[in-house]
């Protein structure tokens, strides 16, 4: 009997508190059921991980915006395995490059990972750079210029399989 896929939910760029006061509805619902959530950096505040830990365990990465007490939780960068893959978790604000996704590809160049979940940019970003998958899943509280706030979702059974979950309300 094949194991049951394990869904992950991915976030990054809360920036919470101040470009919302809580988590928005639909990102919970969203992450509702998920294994495990994965945060890319930018909290802003160490709350978000305790909100984020009422619904599933939490592996995260310290952003550019995240004080010395979230660098020391989590570190800026790190290798999770789960399901048998290899996630490079990044913020994407250092490096070399121009591009976030460039610094985030690159901050693993020396270590084999199958995907590299990064944010910093709050741009979703969904793309295979030689047989890695680069996963940017936006903001879901500042979308900055994008049309729309955004969270991820990853299932990983036989294949991985990657979506954004876009929606137009943070309040809601």
């Amino acid at each position: 009997m094949a194991a049951a896929p394990v869904r992950v939910g991915v976030v990054s760029d809360t920036h919470m508190f101040s470009r919302a006061a809580s988590l928005p509805r639909i990102l919970v619902d969203g992450l509702h059921g998920v294994d495990i959530i994965l945060h890319a950096g930018d909290f802003t505040d160490p709350a978000v991980a305790a909100m984020l830990e009422s619904i599933a365990p939490l592996e995260a990465v310290a952003g550019n915006n995240d004080g010395a007490d979230i660098v020391r939780r989590f570190g800026r960068r790190k290798i999770i395995e789960l399901a048998g893959r290899r996630i490079g978790l990044f913020h994407g604000d250092t490096g070399p490059g121009r591009t976030t996704e460039w610094k985030a590809f690159h901050a693993f160049r020396d270590e084999p990972v199958d995907i590299v979940v990064f944010g910093h940019s709050h741009v979703p970003h969904y793309e295979a750079v030689d047989g890695v998958l680069l996963f940017n899943p936006g903001s879901p509280t500042d979308k900055r210029w994008q049309p729309r706030y955004s969270f991820g979702i990853m299932e990983f059974g036989e294949r991985v399989e990657a979506a954004h979950h876009f929606y137009d309300d943070k309040s809601s």
